[in-house]
Parts: structure tokens; C-alpha cells; sequence
């Protein structure tokens, strides 16, 4: 397909995440085929935009259409994801003498995640390719909202996930028409499986950064982060990361926003925090240089199954965002998470999910380490609802 000019998109080019190399934004891409790594999507920057360009009207993650790689609107693929609030956390801050002290709730997306951005995006920008079906590996969430946002693409859906995962997540793929593989062992394997039953590629596979569009949904989080904190970012920011395209894309928003204008000269950057599962930290073993890289770590399981992911493709790239921000990275044992989730749940009438439970217990050891000041802007991304994790977390309130 040819760019037209009725295009609001700034979208300039595709480039490989290791060597830079460009790559047609214009054609199906998957990872580079220079170094078989995540590409990024880059944007005329250059060329004045102002903050007018964001469309007030839609409350959701599409009003930052101009610094999204959609080409034509007909193609959107949406059920109204993002533009999740920003929540006080008045009582956690007052029992733990913060001063700040916030938490964005991504359970409040469609499909009950933040997948639902990343996974939007992804099935809008594969309409406009003139795919046909997709195929994911899933710890979870991701494969519930490709089967809802292929359900509404009208397009083929196949999902493969752990047998252990629990069952809400199961059926909710079976109601939006998926087809699901249950596998035994962790992501890793459902990927392995993904890789033998698509080895013709009849199937776009968007597992996490094997293609160039779900972490542009899900930078947008780092664009509401800024506009909603009134242009103005917290100090610090905690993250659970699994795959870690969040992370990554969030820290892709503000050097997008910083090339714009859009926020102060001045402004400094938050400091990003990974937390990972105890069970599950092939970050942590190689930030602490443990290990070379993650390629041959072997986790397990945890109730936060959006943390089992134990070779993450983005590796390299969520390094980066700690070593650029300052950063740091914190692993969380499975019963921490439950006393993180009870203190939400009965403090501030949030039903988090685990992952949720784990960014808040980081914030705590931080605390307690000195890594975080009290007087520091502390935001929180919960990732999800609890809802779907009953199986996980049954009696232990």
C-alpha cells in the first residue's frame, strides 16, 4: 500500500532496534530482517505539532492519532481502549507518609487489561496489511483481547496458552470464537508451539515486538502519564514487566514528547522501575549480570501469569529504559503480591490484579531500602483486573 495524503499520521519509517536499518513501514513486517529484532516505528518530529493535534472528543487512546502508525481511519480497530484514570491513592499515601502516591488502572480496559492498547493497535494496523488471521502466544490477558479485537476485525484468531492458566481466561477466548492450544510449560513453550504450527506464516504472529505495532498502543500510557498529570511527569514510575512492552514503549512516549515540545526543556524523566515475579526474574539475574542474557533462563510458574515469561524478546530494549532512566528492577514473591493486593483491595477499594499487587510491594521495598524518597511522585501501573486471577488468589483475602 502507498501513503495518501488524507493521512494524519506523522508515521516516517520502521527501523531495527540493534543497527538502526529502515525497513518500509508500507508492507507486512514482522521482526528485522537484519538482526531478527523488534522494529520500531519513528515519526516526523520535526515538522511543529502542538498539543492542539490531540482530539479532546475521544477518550480514548486514539486521540494521539498523529503519533500513531495507523494510515487510514476506516481501518481502527477499537472497543474503546484507553484514557484509564489516574487514581489518588489518599490512604496507602497517609498509612506509608508519602506525598504522592497514584495509580493508573489499566483492569479498566476493554478485556480487563492493558493488553487491549497494544493488541488494538496490532489488529488495526494488520487490517490495513490485508491480514487475514493472527496467532499469539499467551501467558493470558494478551490472548483474550487478540481474540476480542480479531472477533471485531472479523479476522481468524488462534491463541496458545499455558494449560495452568486459569479458566476465565480460557473462556473468555472461546466466547469471542478463538481458537485456543492449551500447552504445557510457560509462554516460552507457547511460543515454541506458535513457531512449529505457523511455519508457513499464513498467520501474522504477534507475539510481543515480533511485530512493529503493539508497543505503539501501548506507549500511549506514557502520553496520558504526561497529559493527564497536567504536562508534568512523576519522579518515578513502577512497572510490572513480562514481556516488558510497556516499559519500553512508555519510555519511547516521552523521548517522542521531549522531541516535540511537549514537555518543559528542563523536564526531567522519571526513573523506571521493572518488578518482576520471584518465581520468574530473567531481568533481574541479568541486570545483576548473574547471566549474559536471558536466552537459556528457565522460570516458573507464578500467580501473576503476565509475569511468567522467561526469555523476553526485549531484553536489550527494557535494559536500556533502566539504564537511560536510572532505573532499577525488583522481583516480588507470589505471597507478597497477595498482601499487596489485600492492602489495595481494603485501603482503596481497587481489586488489582496480581501484577498490580507487586508494583505497590516494590514500592515498598524501595522504600524501605531508601531507593525512593516519601517526598517523591510515586505512580503505580496496575496492569489488570483481578477478576479473571480468581483461580490463583481463591480464599487467600
Amino acid at each position: 500500500m502507498n501513503p495518501t495524503l488524507e493521512s494524519v499520521s506523522r508515521l516516517q519509517t520502521l527501523h531495527c532496534s540493534v543497527c538502526a536499518t529502515a525497513h518500509s513501514p508500507y508492507s507486512l513486517q514482522r521482526v528485522s530482517a537484519c538482526c531478527h529484532m523488534p522494529l520500531l516505528a519513528a515519526y516526523d518530529l520535526h515538522e511543529p505539532l502542538g498539543k492542539d493535534s490531540i482530539n479532546p472528543l475521544d477518550g480514548t487512546m486514539w486521540r494521539y492519532r498523529a503519533l500513531l502508525p495507523l494510515l487510514h481511519e476506516e481501518n481502527q480497530v477499537t472497543l474503546g481502549e484507553g484514557f484509564t484514570p489516574v487514581l489518588n491513592l489518599k490512604s496507602l499515601a497517609g498509612r506509608y507518609s508519602l506525598q504522592s502516591l497514584v495509580l493508573k488502572d489499566e483492569g479498566q480496559n476493554p478485556t480487563g487489561s492493558f493488553k487491549a492498547r497494544g493488541l488494538s493497535m496490532a489488529i488495526s494496523k494488520a487490517k490495513e496489511l490485508g491480514v487475514l488471521g493472527c496467532i499469539i502466544p499467551t501467558a493470558g490477558n494478551a490472548g483474550v483481547a487478540l481474540a476480542a479485537y480479531c472477533a471485531k476485525a472479523g479476522m481468524r484468531a488462534v491463541v496458545a496458552m499455558p494449560r495452568h492458566t486459569p479458566k476465565a481466561f480460557k473462556e473468555e477466548c472461546y466466547w469471542y470464537g478463538a481458537e485456543v492450544q492449551l500447552i504445557d510449560g510457560l509462554i516460552n513453550d507457547c511460543a515454541a508451539w506458535v513457531r512449529q504450527a505457523n511455519a508457513n506464516g499464513a498467520l501474522l504472529d504477534v507475539s510481543t515486538l515480533k511485530e512493529p505495532y503493539r508497543i505503539e498502543g501501548k506507549k500511549t500510557m506514557g502520553y496520558e502519564i504526561a497529559e493527564q498529570g497536567g504536562w508534568q511527569l512523576p519522579d518515578v514510575i513502577l512497572y510490572p514487566a513480562g514481556g516488558g512492552t510497556g516499559l519500553i514503549g512508555i519510555w519511547k512516549a516521552f523521548q517522542e514528547m521531549k522531541a516535540l515540545g511537549w514537555l518543559a526543556p528542563d523536564a526531567r524523566l522519571p526513573r523506571m522501575v521493572a518488578v518482576q515475579a520471584a518465581n520468574c526474574c530473567p531481568l533481574i539475574e541479568t541486570y545483576l549480570g548473574r547471566q549474559a542474557n536471558a536466552h537459556h533462563y528457565v522460570g516458573r510458574p507464578t500467580i501473576a501469569n503476565g509475569l511468567a515469561v522467561p526469555r523476553p524478546l526485549g531484553e536489550l530494549l527494557m535494559l536500556d529504559v533502566l539504564r537511560e532512566s536510572q532505573g532499577t528492577v525488583v522481583s516480588v514473591a507470589d505471597a507478597e503480591m497477595v498482601e499487596g493486593m489485600r492492602e489495595l483491595a481494603r485501603l482503596e477499594g481497587l481489586f488489582v490484579a496480581p501484577e498490580g499487587g507487586a508494583i505497590w510491594m516494590a514500592a515498598r521495598q524501595l522504600l524501605q531500602s531508601g531507593w525512593l524518597q516519601p517526598e517523591e511522585r510515586i505512580l503505580l501501573l496496575n496492569t489488570g483486573s483481578a477478576q479473571k486471577y480468581l483461580e490463583n488468589v481463591e480464599g487467600q483475602y
